[in-house]
Protein backbone atom coordinates (compact mmCIF):
# COMPACT_ATOMS: atom_id res chain seq x y z
CA UNK A 1 0.00 0.00 0.00
CA UNK A 2 1.98 3.50 -1.10
CA UNK A 3 1.38 6.18 1.63
CA UNK A 4 -0.52 9.46 0.38
CA UNK A 5 1.70 11.94 -1.63
CA UNK A 6 3.31 14.69 0.26
CA UNK A 7 2.26 18.21 -0.52
CA UNK A 8 4.26 21.18 -0.53
CA UNK A 9 3.93 24.61 -1.34
CA UNK A 10 6.88 26.10 -1.91
CA UNK A 11 7.18 30.21 -2.70
CA UNK A 12 9.82 33.08 -2.98
CA UNK A 13 11.32 34.16 -5.94
CA UNK A 14 12.21 37.43 -7.80
CA UNK A 15 15.79 36.37 -8.30
CA UNK A 16 18.35 33.74 -8.73
CA UNK A 17 19.03 34.12 -4.72
CA UNK A 18 15.59 32.98 -3.78
CA UNK A 19 14.77 30.67 -6.59
CA UNK A 20 17.42 28.21 -6.75
CA UNK A 21 17.74 27.54 -2.67
CA UNK A 22 14.08 26.81 -3.24
CA UNK A 23 14.33 24.80 -6.19
CA UNK A 24 17.22 22.69 -4.61
CA UNK A 25 15.29 21.60 -1.56
CA UNK A 26 12.48 20.58 -3.73
CA UNK A 27 14.54 18.39 -5.42
CA UNK A 28 16.43 16.90 -2.11
CA UNK A 29 12.73 16.90 -0.99
CA UNK A 30 11.28 14.52 -3.40
CA UNK A 31 14.45 12.28 -3.80
CA UNK A 32 14.20 12.21 0.43
CA UNK A 33 10.42 10.82 0.29
CA UNK A 34 11.33 9.07 -3.01
CA UNK A 35 13.86 6.31 -0.59
CA UNK A 36 10.83 5.84 1.83
CA UNK A 37 8.42 4.93 -1.54
CA UNK A 38 6.45 8.34 -1.23
CA UNK A 39 5.92 10.82 -3.71
CA UNK A 40 6.21 14.61 -3.95
CA UNK A 41 3.22 16.55 -5.19
CA UNK A 42 4.41 20.57 -5.31
CA UNK A 43 2.70 23.89 -6.35
CA UNK A 44 4.99 26.83 -6.75
CA UNK A 45 3.52 30.28 -6.20
CA UNK A 46 5.08 33.51 -7.90
CA UNK A 47 5.05 36.18 -9.71
CA UNK A 48 4.32 36.28 -13.37
CA UNK A 49 7.58 38.28 -14.12
CA UNK A 50 10.10 36.85 -11.57
CA UNK A 51 12.74 34.00 -12.45
CA UNK A 52 10.37 31.31 -10.60
CA UNK A 53 8.11 31.84 -13.37
CA UNK A 54 10.56 30.54 -15.83
CA UNK A 55 12.63 27.85 -13.68
CA UNK A 56 9.47 26.31 -11.95
CA UNK A 57 7.36 25.25 -15.21
CA UNK A 58 10.59 24.32 -16.77
CA UNK A 59 11.61 22.10 -13.91
CA UNK A 60 7.93 20.79 -14.29
CA UNK A 61 7.02 21.91 -11.43
CA UNK A 62 2.97 23.18 -11.01
CA UNK A 63 2.89 27.10 -11.18
CA UNK A 64 0.77 29.31 -9.93
CA UNK A 65 1.12 33.24 -9.60
CA UNK A 66 -0.23 35.98 -7.17
CA UNK A 67 -0.18 40.00 -7.10
CA UNK A 68 2.45 41.42 -4.58
CA UNK A 69 4.08 44.69 -4.34
CA UNK A 70 7.91 45.10 -4.53
CA UNK A 71 8.48 47.58 -1.31
CA UNK A 72 11.28 50.35 -2.21
CA UNK A 73 13.23 50.73 0.73
CA UNK A 74 14.12 54.32 1.60
CA UNK A 75 15.39 55.82 5.46
CA UNK A 76 12.93 58.93 4.54
CA UNK A 77 9.49 57.90 6.03
CA UNK A 78 8.17 60.05 3.25
CA UNK A 79 9.95 58.35 0.33
CA UNK A 80 8.31 55.10 1.74
CA UNK A 81 5.20 56.56 1.44
CA UNK A 82 5.31 57.12 -2.16
CA UNK A 83 2.87 56.59 -4.63
CA UNK A 84 4.53 53.47 -6.06
CA UNK A 85 4.95 51.43 -3.07
CA UNK A 86 1.25 53.30 -1.57
CA UNK A 87 -0.05 51.50 -5.12
CA UNK A 88 2.49 48.25 -4.25
CA UNK A 89 0.95 47.60 -1.09
CA UNK A 90 -2.69 47.99 -1.77
CA UNK A 91 -1.98 45.04 -4.14
CA UNK A 92 -0.76 42.68 -1.28
CA UNK A 93 -4.53 42.01 -0.10
CA UNK A 94 -5.62 40.77 -3.26
CA UNK A 95 -2.31 38.56 -3.18
CA UNK A 96 -3.18 37.08 -0.25
CA UNK A 97 -6.57 36.38 -1.34
CA UNK A 98 -5.16 34.51 -4.84
CA UNK A 99 -3.03 32.78 -2.59
CA UNK A 100 -5.18 31.76 0.31
CA UNK A 101 -7.58 30.53 -2.68
CA UNK A 102 -4.47 28.12 -3.86
CA UNK A 103 -3.17 26.67 -0.22
CA UNK A 104 -7.07 25.65 0.16
CA UNK A 105 -7.12 24.03 -2.75
CA UNK A 106 -4.15 22.25 -2.51
CA UNK A 107 -3.94 21.79 1.28
CA UNK A 108 -0.15 21.19 1.27
CA UNK A 109 1.66 19.76 4.37
CA UNK A 110 4.16 22.48 4.87
CA UNK A 111 4.50 26.03 2.69
CA UNK A 112 8.42 26.96 2.16
CA UNK A 113 8.75 30.62 1.87
CA UNK A 114 12.60 31.57 0.86
CA UNK A 115 12.06 35.54 0.70
CA UNK A 116 11.20 38.16 -2.03
CA UNK A 117 8.33 40.28 -1.78
CA UNK A 118 6.22 37.28 -3.41
CA UNK A 119 6.30 35.02 -0.19
CA UNK A 120 4.33 37.87 1.76
CA UNK A 121 1.40 37.11 0.36
CA UNK A 122 1.56 33.21 0.10
CA UNK A 123 3.10 33.34 3.91
CA UNK A 124 0.45 35.61 5.62
CA UNK A 125 -2.17 32.76 3.55
CA UNK A 126 -0.83 29.86 5.08
CA UNK A 127 -1.13 31.22 8.46
CA UNK A 128 -4.98 31.83 7.67
CA UNK A 129 -5.64 28.64 6.15
CA UNK A 130 -3.55 27.00 9.41
CA UNK A 131 -0.52 25.58 7.37
CA UNK A 132 2.81 25.53 8.81
CA UNK A 133 5.24 27.79 7.69
CA UNK A 134 8.58 27.51 7.14
CA UNK A 135 11.26 30.39 6.46
CA UNK A 136 14.37 29.57 4.83
CA UNK A 137 17.09 32.44 5.13
CA UNK A 138 19.67 32.79 2.70
CA UNK A 139 21.76 36.05 3.82
CA UNK A 140 23.19 36.67 7.14
CA UNK A 141 20.13 39.21 8.13
CA UNK A 142 16.67 38.50 7.80
CA UNK A 143 15.21 40.04 4.67
CA UNK A 144 12.53 42.44 4.23
CA UNK A 145 10.07 39.74 3.49
CA UNK A 146 11.14 36.84 6.17
CA UNK A 147 10.82 39.93 8.90
CA UNK A 148 7.34 39.96 7.78
CA UNK A 149 6.32 36.40 7.90
CA UNK A 150 8.15 35.59 11.19
CA UNK A 151 5.62 36.06 13.67
CA UNK A 152 3.67 33.22 11.34
CA UNK A 153 6.20 30.84 11.15
CA UNK A 154 6.67 27.90 12.28
CA UNK A 155 10.24 27.71 12.51
CA UNK A 156 13.11 30.08 10.78
CA UNK A 157 15.89 28.30 8.31
CA UNK A 158 19.28 30.64 8.80
CA UNK A 159 22.20 30.13 6.34
CA UNK A 160 24.22 31.53 9.41
CA UNK A 161 25.03 31.00 12.83
CA UNK A 162 25.46 34.68 12.88
CA UNK A 163 21.75 35.20 12.03
CA UNK A 164 20.75 34.02 16.00
CA UNK A 165 22.09 37.27 17.59
CA UNK A 166 20.27 39.09 15.09
CA UNK A 167 16.91 37.85 16.30
CA UNK A 168 14.02 38.89 18.03
CA UNK A 169 13.92 36.16 21.51
CA UNK A 170 10.42 35.00 19.93
CA UNK A 171 12.23 34.73 16.38
CA UNK A 172 14.96 32.65 17.73
CA UNK A 173 12.95 30.04 19.70
CA UNK A 174 12.29 29.05 16.52
CA UNK A 175 15.27 29.63 14.37
CA UNK A 176 17.50 26.67 13.50
CA UNK A 177 20.75 27.36 11.30
CA UNK A 178 20.86 25.16 8.30
CA UNK A 179 22.97 26.13 5.53
CA UNK A 180 21.87 27.68 2.16
CA UNK A 181 20.71 25.18 -0.17
CA UNK A 182 24.00 24.29 -2.98
CA UNK A 183 22.97 22.60 -5.99
CA UNK A 184 24.57 19.23 -6.42
CA UNK A 185 26.41 19.66 -9.63
CA UNK A 186 28.02 22.36 -7.96
CA UNK A 187 30.17 20.45 -5.57
CA UNK A 188 31.13 17.79 -8.23
CA UNK A 189 33.57 19.26 -10.54
CA UNK A 190 36.56 18.19 -11.99
CA UNK A 191 39.13 20.47 -12.65
CA UNK A 192 40.42 18.55 -15.62
CA UNK A 193 37.32 18.48 -17.54
CA UNK A 194 37.27 22.63 -17.19
CA UNK A 195 40.86 22.58 -18.71
CA UNK A 196 39.06 20.27 -21.52
CA UNK A 197 35.78 21.91 -21.96
CA UNK A 198 37.07 25.47 -22.10
CA UNK A 199 40.18 24.36 -24.67
CA UNK A 200 42.56 25.83 -21.79
CA UNK A 201 45.53 24.58 -23.16
CA UNK A 202 47.44 27.56 -22.60
CA UNK A 203 47.19 27.71 -19.09
CA UNK A 204 50.58 26.80 -16.74
CA UNK A 205 48.63 24.36 -14.36
CA UNK A 206 52.06 25.15 -12.19
CA UNK A 207 50.74 28.78 -11.70
CA UNK A 208 47.24 29.58 -9.66
CA UNK A 209 43.95 29.49 -11.17
CA UNK A 210 41.85 32.77 -11.11
CA UNK A 211 38.25 32.78 -11.90
CA UNK A 212 36.52 35.98 -11.71
CA UNK A 213 32.88 36.59 -12.11
CA UNK A 214 29.95 39.34 -11.50
CA UNK A 215 27.04 37.00 -12.08
CA UNK A 216 24.99 36.09 -15.25
CA UNK A 217 24.98 39.40 -16.41
CA UNK A 218 28.83 40.15 -15.63
CA UNK A 219 29.94 43.29 -12.98
CA UNK A 220 30.84 46.28 -15.25
CA UNK A 221 33.07 47.32 -11.93
CA UNK A 222 34.35 44.07 -11.68
CA UNK A 223 35.49 44.26 -15.33
CA UNK A 224 37.46 47.12 -15.30
CA UNK A 225 39.40 46.46 -12.27
CA UNK A 226 40.58 43.52 -13.93
CA UNK A 227 40.97 44.72 -17.43
CA UNK A 228 43.16 47.57 -15.77
CA UNK A 229 45.07 44.76 -13.71
CA UNK A 230 45.37 41.91 -16.43
CA UNK A 231 48.96 42.33 -17.04
CA UNK A 232 49.85 41.87 -13.73
CA UNK A 233 47.71 39.25 -12.91
CA UNK A 234 48.37 37.15 -15.60
CA UNK A 235 52.12 37.24 -14.84
CA UNK A 236 51.12 35.76 -11.35
CA UNK A 237 48.38 33.36 -12.69
CA UNK A 238 45.97 31.93 -15.19
CA UNK A 239 42.77 33.89 -15.28
CA UNK A 240 39.00 32.91 -16.28
CA UNK A 241 37.00 35.64 -16.76
CA UNK A 242 33.15 35.64 -17.09
CA UNK A 243 32.42 38.91 -17.86
CA UNK A 244 28.90 39.09 -18.87
CA UNK A 245 27.54 39.07 -22.96
CA UNK A 246 27.20 42.17 -22.95
CA UNK A 247 30.40 42.93 -22.15
CA UNK A 248 32.42 40.37 -24.13
CA UNK A 249 33.25 41.79 -27.25
CA UNK A 250 35.07 45.16 -25.39
CA UNK A 251 37.13 42.98 -23.12
CA UNK A 252 37.84 41.01 -26.05
CA UNK A 253 39.34 43.89 -27.96
CA UNK A 254 41.15 44.94 -24.97
CA UNK A 255 42.32 41.66 -24.47
CA UNK A 256 43.95 41.37 -28.24
CA UNK A 257 46.77 43.86 -26.73
CA UNK A 258 48.28 41.89 -24.68
CA UNK A 259 51.97 39.85 -25.05
CA UNK A 260 51.05 36.13 -26.32
CA UNK A 261 52.43 34.47 -23.84
CA UNK A 262 50.09 36.01 -21.39
CA UNK A 263 47.01 35.72 -23.98
CA UNK A 264 47.33 32.18 -23.66
CA UNK A 265 46.43 32.21 -19.81
CA UNK A 266 43.42 34.07 -20.24
CA UNK A 267 40.17 32.92 -21.20
CA UNK A 268 37.45 35.55 -21.61
CA UNK A 269 33.64 34.02 -21.85
CA UNK A 270 30.48 36.01 -22.10
CA UNK A 271 28.81 33.37 -19.82
CA UNK A 272 29.64 30.06 -18.08
CA UNK A 273 26.98 27.72 -17.34
CA UNK A 274 27.41 24.18 -17.79
CA UNK A 275 31.23 24.28 -17.18
CA UNK A 276 30.38 26.22 -14.16
CA UNK A 277 30.79 23.09 -11.34
CA UNK A 278 34.55 22.65 -12.88
CA UNK A 279 35.72 25.98 -13.32
CA UNK A 280 35.19 25.95 -9.79
CA UNK A 281 36.55 22.60 -8.90
CA UNK A 282 40.00 24.42 -11.06
CA UNK A 283 39.72 28.03 -9.29
CA UNK A 284 42.43 28.56 -6.49
CA UNK A 285 41.01 32.18 -6.19
CA UNK A 286 37.64 33.55 -6.93
CA UNK A 287 36.98 37.27 -7.63
CA UNK A 288 33.55 38.19 -7.62
CA UNK A 289 30.43 39.43 -5.62
CA UNK A 290 29.05 38.47 -2.44
CA UNK A 291 25.18 37.38 -3.05
CA UNK A 292 24.12 34.45 -0.41
CA UNK A 293 24.14 31.78 -3.32
CA UNK A 294 28.00 32.52 -4.15
CA UNK A 295 28.70 32.33 -0.68
CA UNK A 296 27.29 29.15 -0.51
CA UNK A 297 29.27 27.66 -3.03
CA UNK A 298 32.34 29.13 -2.28
CA UNK A 299 32.27 27.91 1.28
CA UNK A 300 30.97 24.80 0.11
CA UNK A 301 34.00 24.43 -1.70
CA UNK A 302 36.43 25.75 0.43
CA UNK A 303 37.49 28.73 -2.12
CA UNK A 304 39.84 31.38 -0.95
CA UNK A 305 37.56 34.33 -2.46
CA UNK A 306 37.86 38.48 -2.92
CA UNK A 307 34.74 39.40 -2.67
CA UNK A 308 33.68 42.94 -4.93
CA UNK A 309 30.11 43.53 -3.00
CA UNK A 310 27.17 45.19 -4.63
CA UNK A 311 27.00 48.18 -2.84
CA UNK A 312 23.47 48.83 -4.01
CA UNK A 313 22.36 45.24 -3.11
CA UNK A 314 18.63 44.88 -0.84
CA UNK A 315 19.58 46.45 2.54
CA UNK A 316 23.24 46.23 1.89
CA UNK A 317 23.55 42.65 2.28
CA UNK A 318 26.37 41.77 -0.16
CA UNK A 319 28.70 44.01 2.58
CA UNK A 320 27.40 42.40 5.11
CA UNK A 321 27.77 39.10 3.89
CA UNK A 322 31.58 39.61 2.61
CA UNK A 323 32.33 41.62 5.94
CA UNK A 324 31.26 38.38 8.02
CA UNK A 325 33.63 36.33 6.25
CA UNK A 326 36.56 38.42 6.08
CA UNK A 327 36.05 38.72 9.55
CA UNK A 328 36.98 35.20 9.87
CA UNK A 329 39.81 35.04 7.63
CA UNK A 330 37.45 33.25 5.48
CA UNK A 331 37.57 35.67 2.52
CA UNK A 332 39.03 39.41 1.36
CA UNK A 333 35.81 41.82 1.44
CA UNK A 334 36.82 45.14 -0.83
CA UNK A 335 34.44 47.52 0.18
CA UNK A 336 33.85 51.26 -0.61
CA UNK A 337 35.78 53.52 -2.92
CA UNK A 338 37.70 49.77 -5.07
CA UNK A 339 40.57 50.60 -7.62
CA UNK A 340 42.60 48.25 -9.17
CA UNK A 341 45.63 49.11 -6.50
CA UNK A 342 43.24 47.66 -3.59
CA UNK A 343 42.28 44.87 -6.10
CA UNK A 344 46.28 43.64 -6.63
CA UNK A 345 47.06 43.80 -2.76
CA UNK A 346 44.07 41.46 -1.71
CA UNK A 347 44.76 39.22 -4.39
CA UNK A 348 48.53 39.47 -4.33
CA UNK A 349 48.92 37.90 -1.11
CA UNK A 350 47.08 34.61 -1.91
CA UNK A 351 48.60 34.47 -5.66
CA UNK A 352 52.11 34.11 -3.99
CA UNK A 353 51.65 31.76 -1.77
CA UNK A 354 49.90 28.70 -1.73
CA UNK A 355 49.82 28.20 2.39
CA UNK A 356 47.84 31.85 2.60
CA UNK A 357 45.61 30.26 -0.15
CA UNK A 358 45.11 26.52 2.17
CA UNK A 359 44.17 28.64 5.58
CA UNK A 360 41.85 30.89 3.79
CA UNK A 361 40.47 27.49 2.10
CA UNK A 362 40.08 26.32 5.30
CA UNK A 363 38.30 28.75 7.34
CA UNK A 364 35.94 29.77 4.44
CA UNK A 365 35.29 25.40 4.53
CA UNK A 366 34.32 26.12 8.07
CA UNK A 367 31.26 27.86 7.22
CA UNK A 368 30.30 25.80 3.96
CA UNK A 369 26.88 23.59 4.65
CA UNK A 370 27.18 21.21 1.72
CA UNK A 371 24.14 19.20 3.51
CA UNK A 372 22.19 22.34 3.80
CA UNK A 373 19.48 21.37 1.20
CA UNK A 374 19.71 18.06 3.13
CA UNK A 375 18.89 19.95 6.88
CA UNK A 376 16.54 22.36 5.21
CA UNK A 377 14.23 18.68 4.42
CA UNK A 378 14.59 17.83 7.62
CA UNK A 379 13.00 21.14 9.29
CA UNK A 380 10.20 20.78 6.63
CA UNK A 381 9.41 17.61 7.37
CA UNK A 382 9.53 18.25 11.18
CA UNK A 383 7.09 21.04 10.80
CA UNK A 384 5.01 18.88 8.41
CA UNK A 385 5.28 16.83 11.50
CA UNK A 386 4.32 18.98 13.62
CA UNK A 387 7.40 18.48 15.83
CA UNK A 388 9.24 20.94 18.28
CA UNK A 389 12.28 23.08 17.17
CA UNK A 390 15.94 21.68 17.80
CA UNK A 391 17.05 25.66 17.96
CA UNK A 392 19.50 27.06 17.40
CA UNK A 393 21.87 24.85 15.48
CA UNK A 394 20.99 21.93 12.34
CA UNK A 395 20.50 18.31 14.10
CA UNK A 396 23.77 16.83 12.03
CA UNK A 397 26.04 19.13 14.18
CA UNK A 398 28.11 22.61 13.04
CA UNK A 399 31.75 22.68 12.71
CA UNK A 400 33.72 24.81 15.48
CA UNK A 401 33.56 28.26 13.43
CA UNK A 402 37.53 30.15 13.50
CA UNK A 403 37.70 32.99 15.02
Amino acid sequence: MHSAPFRLVVTGGGTGGHTYPALTAVRALEARLAAEGRALETLWIGTADGLEARVAPAEGIAFTTVATGKIRRSKNPLKLASPANVRDMARVPLGVLQARRAIDGFRPDVVLATGGYVAVPAGLAARMCHRPLVLHEQTVRLGLANRKLASAAARICVSSESTLGLLSESARAIAVVTGNPVRPEVLSGQADQAVQALGLWGFDRRLPTVYVTGGAQGSQQINELVGESAEWLLGRANVIHQCGPANEAGLRAQAAGLPAELAARYHLAGFVSGELPDVLALADVVVSRSGAGTLAELTALGKPAVFVPLASSAGNEQVHNARHLEEAGAAVALTGEVSAARLRTAVGPLLADADVRRRMAERARAYGRPDAADRLVDEVLAAAAGRPVTTGVGRRGEPSLPR
